[in-house]
């Protein structure tokens, strides 16, 4: 059973969102064709920086806990990994639109955004060395930039990104070998600030968002042109 330790991760993280998105009065399933193609056109980035960091073992995957199926350098459950986490994150987009009518974040996304810029941008220029930090830093801080340059709202990408914080630290600290015997994902620490939090690296966090975001935008895009009111 041990083998299918990061599927059984893959499906627990997927499995309460897609029961839920047959609730009636606000069913998501009936936006999955959006979905598909943000999580698509995304997961195909990722994908390909995934492939590169794993051949030049910036991280990588402990067989142990894999089924053994690959494509390319990258597992199965890894590749699941970038449509399970995107479905379990752009349903709980969908569902907070559906139940917060007055956002908590809206008068202050575009001063988190600031702040994340001068943040991450800062600490990207002096690891500039290690790719992890660099990579995913820099690429965050070109997002927030072409948000804040287009007006962009995101503040609700945020409010869901905080309400998924506490699986996402379940999900991905087992990922990175809380709770069991060795990481299923290892990570080079040369190539990251060496910083982490329980047994998570502290990039995580900022990749996660990137990810997230990415896959909100391009659903918020697509759905958008079937209901501009909604998703403007």
């Amino acid at each position: 059973m041990q083998a299918y330790t990061y599927l059984a991760i893959d499906f627990a993280c997927i499995i309460i969102p897609f029961i839920a998105s047959f609730y009636r009065p606000h069913p998501f399933y009936k936006t999955w064709l959006s979905f598909i193609k943000a999580s698509l056109l995304v997961g195909i980035i990722f994908l390909i920086w995934d492939q590169i960091f794993t051949v030049k073992e910036i991280w990588g995957f402990n067989p142990d806990y894999l089924t053994g199926i690959y494509l390319g350098a990258l597992p199965l459950e890894e590749i699941l990994f970038f449509f399970c986490i995107p479905y379990a994150c752009v349903f709980t987009y969908f569902a907070l639109k559906y139940l917060i009518r007055r956002n908590p974040l809206q008068n202050i996304h575009t001063l988190i955004s600031l702040l994340l810029i001068l943040i991450l941008g800062t600490l990207a220029a002096f690891y500039i060395e290690k790719a992890y930090t660099a990579v995913t830093f820099i690429l965050l801080s070109i997002y927030l930039l072409v948000c804040l340059f287009l007006k962009k709202d995101i503040s609700f990408n945020y409010l869901a990104y905080i309400t998924i914080l506490p699986f996402f630290f379940a999900s991905n600290g087992l990922l990175t070998g809380s709770l069991i015997d060795s990481p299923i994902v290892w990570y080079n620490n040369d190539e990251n600030l060496g910083i982490r939090m329980g047994t998570i690296p502290f990039e995580d966090t900022f990749y996660g968002f990137l990810l997230i975001t990415l896959n909100i935008d391009l659903f918020r895009y697509f759905e958008s042109r079937k209901s501009p009111s909604q998703y403007k």
